[in-house]
């Protein structure tokens, strides 16, 4: 079997998982002990893009196509480790390719996939009723491609500014932060009239801690030491899928992929 529900009764989940976690031995087996509670299927999804929805950090491979990696990467990580202010290292970054011909955001959007089980554990989710929203501190030039990519009904995230052609080093309008995630998801919560304990968000960086601790089910995808740190729901070795596993969904209700 690819998962399987575990009940015990006594312990406190947190008990239990240290208890299986020990047990395990450093076996690669994503777990999750939870209350045995009514709602654990969630009515919204709240997904973050960059190195979550896809594998790879866009702003990054833009770097990439334009050799300016050397300058970009080592400030995406900081700025990803919560050690930087996002949008003073957003800004510092875009700076880097004012100028620079926006073609090069085609160039990476042919090399951007989907990351593993995302396109399934989105289309599941939506089938079941669940609203999937994707939102980023990317771009909507690689958000655009993932919601119709993966299924997700919307997605917020920053608009780069191009004249003639080139890109300004700016974006237009407010920069998606890790407050502006948390208050979308209070936004969602009351447009549907649900509790934040029917939302599911998932994300791997310092900008995504807010949304993931608000959430009833926040799930650290291949997150940075500080957001495993705070997400007793990790992804450290499967796919996406197991979203839908921690949700008690069986494999035959799968849809997508």
């Amino acid at each position: 079997a690819r998962a399987c529900d575990l009940p015990v009764t006594g312990p406190a989940p947190e008990a239990v998982q240290d208890a299986a976690a020990a047990a395990l031995d450093g076996t690669p087996v994503d777990l999750f002990a939870q209350a045995a509670a009514v709602g654990r299927r969630k009515r919204v999804l709240l997904a973050d893009m960059d190195a979550t929805m896809v594998p790879l950090e866009t702003l990054d491979e833009m770097a990439a196509e334009a050799g300016l990696a050397d300058r970009v990467v080592p400030i995406t990580r900081r700025a990803m480790a919560g050690e930087l202010d996002f949008t003073q290292a957003l800004a510092e970054r875009l700076a880097l390719f004012a100028g620079l011909p926006a073609s090069l955001l085609d160039a990476v959007l042919a090399r951007t996939t989907l990351s593993p089980g995302a396109a399934v554990a989105v289309g599941t989710m939506r089938a079941h009723g669940t609203f999937c929203q994707l939102v980023s501190g990317g771009f909507t030039h690689f958000t655009d491609h993932v919601v119709a990519a993966a299924g997700f009904h919307a997605a917020e995230s920053n608009v780069l500014e191009v004249a003639d052609g080139r890109l300004t080093g700016r974006v237009l309008g407010p920069i998606v932060t890790k407050d502006r995630k948390l208050a979308l998801l209070g936004e969602l919560c009351a447009r549907f009239a649900v509790p934040a304990s029917d939302v599911l968000a998932v994300g791997d960086g310092a900008n995504d801690l807010p949304m993931l601790t608000a959430a009833g089910l926040g799930v650290a995808y291949r997150g940075k030491p500080a957001v495993r740190a705070a997400c007793p729901a990790r992804i450290d070795h499967t796919d996406l899928q197991t979203l839908l596993f921690f949700q008690g969904y069986r494999e035959a209700e799968f849809v997508g992929g």
